[in-house]
């Protein structure tokens, strides 16, 4: 029922996890589509294999998402491989692992989490404003510590409730030319980025937390990800939509 035939699209952080997953979603459903990567070149190689495989236009550009320069860059890029973008898919960014009190946190921590997380969607989210074709789609990734808080990681968890505030501020602002703005908000997912989270040890603690009594598969991010964008979804606008097994209804 989901065909993006025609479609282009830009997804930052696809050579792994919850955007490589989207990345290939996007090229099953005939979305043309370009991602950026950090320094994964050969993950990112693969995802490029995948999604041509589907036969549709791709392409990637390593780079920090945190650099002002590089979303111009990556924007650019777009513009000349695929003639522009009808869907922006905010998705890279960092979790440190670590548990840290707020009186222990350091600037640099604090000042690294909101560059990749807040600066980075900023500039990346402007520049699909001024560039993306009237009626397109803007999906953010935020999460479940955006909406309860996290503590010991205070940090991503203020990077994420700002972008759900951002979230609902720029679905009115872009409403009138019929781009919709939402963002899927994860619980735990079962990816490299919180591996060192995700043990033997734990996994079990963490699934009783889970109503649904599991942990998430970028598979399972991506899907809702994708209908964002889909015509099926052309009257939500400015929404978090919750997908965490009901993790966000617990304590």
């Amino acid at each position: 029922m989901i065909s993006l035939t025609g479609k282009r699209a830009l997804v930052t952080g696809g050579s792994r996890g919850i955007g490589r997953e989207v990345v290939l979603m996007l090229a099953r459903a005939g979305a043309d589509v370009g991602f950026s990567y950090y320094a994964r070149h050969r993950d990112a190689e693969e995802v490029l294999d995948l999604a041509r495989s589907e036969g549709v236009r791709a392409f990637a550009v390593a780079g920090d998402v945190a650099d002002r320069a590089f979303a111009d860059q990556l924007f650019d890029r777009a513009r000349s491989e695929l003639g522009g973008i009808d869907f922006f898919i905010g998705n890279a960014g960092v979790w440190p692992p670590a548990y840290v009190d707020i009186g222990d946190m350091s600037d640099d921590q604090w000042r690294r989490t909101m560059a990749v997380n807040v600066d980075a969607v900023f500039y990346q989210t402007r520049l699909a404003a001024r560039r993306m074709n009237d009626g397109g789609r803007i999906v953010l990734v935020s999460s479940t510590a955006g909406q309860r808080g996290e503590a010991g990681h205070a940090d991503y968890a203020a990077s994420k409730g700002a972008i759900i505030s951002f979230v609902k501020s720029i679905a009115v602002e872009l409403a009138p030319r019929q781009i919709t703005v939402n963002s899927v908000a994860p619980g735990w997912v079962d990816t490299e980025m919180v591996g060192d989270a995700i043990t033997p040890d734990t996994r079990g603690r963490i699934e009783a937390a889970i109503p649904i009594g599991r942990i998430a598969t970028a598979r399972d991010i991506a899907g809702p990800i994708v209908f964002l964008c889909s015509d099926l979804a052309r009257h939500i606008t400015g929404e978090i939509l919750n997908v965490n097994g009901g993790a966000v209804l617990c304590g």
